[in-house]
């Protein structure tokens, strides 16, 4: 039977030391910038989540399997391919968003950004400030 604790758990880290620790400079000048963005969209403070993860805020969530844990509110990771936006609830609801902000590939939950400069800025703290309204304001059943 597989292990059910999360994996991607709130921690102690510096989230400075790890932004600096980015080794592609433009990489970590966008996670810099993702981190002033994040913390204007949501108001709460940065945390690190599973020693890559940059979270802001937290909620609660129980699946009907009984699995349930805490996760990031909002987030974002400076991946070495991209920069990862965190979604929780996925992107649904968010399409005329995407449709306006420049270069971008998605998945679920996730939205992926090869380069901040080619985005709207304004676009993305709107949608990261929608999505955290819509996640602390959701109740896990």
């Amino acid at each position: 039977m597989a292990d059910a604790t999360p994996r991607t758990v709130e921690d102690d880290g510096d989230v400075a030391a790890f932004l600096a620790s980015v080794q592609d400079v433009r990489r970590r000048e966008e996670a810099r910038r993702l981190l002033a963005l994040h913390e204007r969209a949501t108001g709460q403070p940065a945390r690190m989540w599973g020693g890559s993860i940059v979270g802001f805020g937290r909620y609660h969530y129980r699946y009907a399997s009984g699995r349930e844990g805490d996760a990031a509110a909002a987030g974002f990771s400076p991946r070495t391919a991209s920069s990862t936006v965190y979604f929780p609830l996925g992107l649904d609801g968010l399409e005329d968003d995407l449709a306006r902000l420049g270069p971008h590939t998605t998945s679920v939950s996730c939205l992926y950004l090869k380069r901040l400069d080619a985005v709207d800025l304004a676009v993305l703290a709107a949608m990261v400030r929608r999505s955290y309204a819509r996640v602390v304001a959701h109740v896990w059943g």
